[in-house]
């Protein structure tokens, strides 16, 4: 009785405990609410990720049009200097004809057969713009700039456009477009067999323009140029070249002020080219008149192409002749003189083998005592980066019994002549030089300063300093 009373107590006892003891509920019902919407949201970002990355692809590749005004991201910008300055030439006041461009170019993008590059479409027609139109001898010239772009990106593209005198819109044909460069000058040559050529040079507004045609070389020992370029609206230089090949490529120079903003030849010939029957008898005449060592045929061809290609003369009117000829180091070596009608003298020297060979000196001579001076020049390694050093190599006249050389103030060293009438003398590379040729008699032939290495033999002879006596 007592055992079943006391267990009966023990229960009762328990339950009122286990009463008072809180329960949780069961977690998963609440995850599995928490889950079902953490996944809804993901499903929706989701789509609305994969909803922009197909529009930013389709925009991208142009499937997706923006309207030509939206903005883009500029890339390969053109000159500002161009874009912003004002129209120029006759052309721009003709509003109807632009107005026929426009249309042409937002519509099917076929002017003169031109297309944008790749997957590039052209934007806002309002934004194509003419910079420079005029009616010139001969063609009727358009330099228009056309917004181009590919879904966000964007750029400007500058395009060139020809046609006859007067040319409706659709007679006019493409002739070049710009290639991003940095330069602040848009350029165009049209040559043509039997007719004038034409020339056209558009630079920023502010700007002096000049064409100069085929050099010449002064007696004096300078070289000049005609100016071909008539101008055609400020910073615009237009010039009519003649229907014969030229001896070499325009030049065009664009400057502010003292200030040089461009200076380039103007690709496109044709250009007439020294060879030819007349070649074959210049280089026998000049076999005649060698009295050093033979050159190789083919090399002697190479040096005297390349002096000719280079001062841009011709070969009528022009006397060549080898000063000196020797093999160095196995090579042909060879140091000759180019000569215009009336002009300077320009001497070259070269050395080398057919294909390897390298020109190591040009410079501009007068014309009175050229026979007279004794020529030196700068020896460099021939590796690749064409390393000065510190020997010149010195010919003397022909009538020099011997040849000093001063370098910078110390006093005056004889150079030591081998048969070839040649010899070498050692100079800094830093230093300045100057060689003086004197007869049997003691008297002075002439003098000549050793030039420095030419760095950049882009121009002509004659143009720089290191390719020439006068000052």
């Amino acid at each position: 009785m007592n055992e079943s009373f006391a267990e009966s107590a023990l229960t009762s006892a328990l339950r009122q405990a286990a009463d008072g003891v809180g329960v949780p509920e069961d977690p998963w019902p609440s995850f599995a609410r928490r889950e079902q919407r953490h996944r809804r949201l993901r499903l929706t970002w989701t789509a609305a990720v994969a909803t922009i990355v197909a529009m930013v692809v389709g925009v991208q590749t142009n499937v997706v049009s923006l309207p030509g005004w939206a903005p883009g991201i500029a890339v390969a910008a053109a000159p500002a200097s161009l874009l912003d300055a004002p129209p120029r030439g006759a052309l721009t006041g003709d509003e109807a004809w632009l107005d026929t461009l426009r249309e042409r170019l937002s519509t099917d993008s076929s002017v003169g057969g031109w297309h944008p590059d790749g997957m590039w479409k052209v934007g806002d027609r309002e934004r194509i713009r003419l910079l420079y139109g005029s009616d010139l001898p001969g063609h009727r010239v358009a330099l228009v700039a056309v917004p181009l772009r590919i879904g966000l990106l964007a750029k400007d593209s500058l395009i060139w456009f020809v046609g006859p005198p007067g040319a409706r819109v659709e007679q006019m044909r493409y002739a070049g477009h710009s290639e991003g460069e940095d330069d602040p000058v848009m350029t165009l040559m049209r040559t043509g067999s039997g007719s004038d050529g034409l020339a056209i040079v558009v630079g920023p507004i502010d700007s002096t323009v000049t064409i100069s045609g085929d050099p010449r070389y002064t007696p004096r020992g300078t070289v000049e140029y005609q100016n071909l370029a008539r101008p055609d609206g400020s910073g615009v230089g237009v010039a009519v070249l003649p229907a014969e090949p030229l001896w070499g490529e325009p030049v065009v120079r664009v400057s502010r002020g003292d200030h040089l903003l461009f200076q380039r030849g103007l690709g496109g010939g044709p250009y007439a080219a020294p060879i030819g029957p007349r070649m074959d008898a210049l280089l026998t005449d000049i076999k005649r008149g060698i009295r050093g060592v033979p050159l190789d045929d083919t090399n002697l061809r190479n040096f005297v192409e390349t002096a000719l290609s280079d001062s841009r003369l011709p070969v009528a009117g022009t006397t060549v002749r080898v000063r000196w000829s020797a093999s160095v180091n196995g090579q042909d070596a060879a140091l000759l003189t180019v000569q215009p009608a009336g002009g300077g003298v320009i001497a070259y020297a070269m050395h080398g083998d057919d294909p390897g060979w390298w020109r190591d000196l040009r410079l501009l001579l007068p014309a009175e005592g050229a026979d007279q001076r004794p020529i030196g020049w700068r020896l460099r390694a021939d590796d690749p980066g064409r390393t000065p050093t510190d020997q010149v190599r010195v010919v003397a006249p022909p009538d020099a019994a011997r040849v000093t050389v001063a370098v910078g103030g110390a006093a005056p060293i004889t150079v030591t002549l081998d048969a070839s009438n040649a010899g070498t003398a050692a100079v800094p590379h830093d230093q300045p030089a100057t060689l003086t040729a004197y007869s049997s008699d003691g008297d002075v032939l002439g003098s000549t300063p050793v030039p420095p290495v030419e760095t950049d033999m882009s121009g002509l002879p004659g143009e720089s300093p290191a390719t020439r006596v006068v000052s």
